[in-house]
């Protein structure tokens, strides 16, 4: 390979020019001229900025939410006017179809708690919204066995063909 012609090779001598020291030291920002400084200019991704009596908020949320026995936490972008309940569906259907393992036994979004990390007791309330929240990392568990999804399985074994398989329950 040959290398380039001469003439077109740069010549640096290692000193920076005159002219770019001189713009860097003197260049001092200039009052009242109207230039506007950006780092003080609100973006729509900026919460809860106030400008002219409106409240800019964003429009989507990244989530993270781990799942009750899950080595991962799953991250989704929701909208910040969806509810805790939408949330936890969502978080079931992605769980489900990017097949992670432990595979859920149930998928019944009503089944299933939010609370703000695994050592805390309270869950959510369903209804709330999700820009109200204090956190953006969130812990999905099942409820107690002695809610209404166990009663619901129980009921339907009594409604099918065979009402014996509630006995298997016992065996187990």
């Amino acid at each position: 390979m040959t290398s380039p012609p001469q003439a077109n090779r740069r010549k640096f001598s290692g000193k920076a020019p005159l002219n770019s020291c001189r713009k860097l030291h003197n260049s001092q920002p200039e009052k009242h001229s109207g230039n506007v400084d950006r780092r003080f200019v609100s973006t729509p991704m900026m919460p809860k900025m106030q400008t002219n009596d409106t409240v800019l908020r964003p429009s989507k949320l990244l989530l993270k939410v781990t799942i009750e026995n899950s080595l991962g936490a799953i991250q989704m972008l929701m909208l910040s006017e969806d509810t805790v309940e939408d949330l936890i569906k969502a978080a079931l259907v992605f769980y489900e179809k990017d097949k992670r393992r432990p595979i859920l036994k149930n998928t019944d979004p009503r089944c299933y708690d939010l609370h703000y990390s695994q050592f805390t007791f309270q869950s959510l309330k369903r209804d709330e919204k999700l820009v109200g929240l204090e956190s953006r990392n969130f812990f999905l568990c099942s409820k107690p066995p002695v809610s209404s999804c166990t009663m619901q399985n129980e009921n339907m074994a009594m409604d099918s063909s065979f009402p014996w398989m509630i006995l298997l329950n016992f065996l187990l």
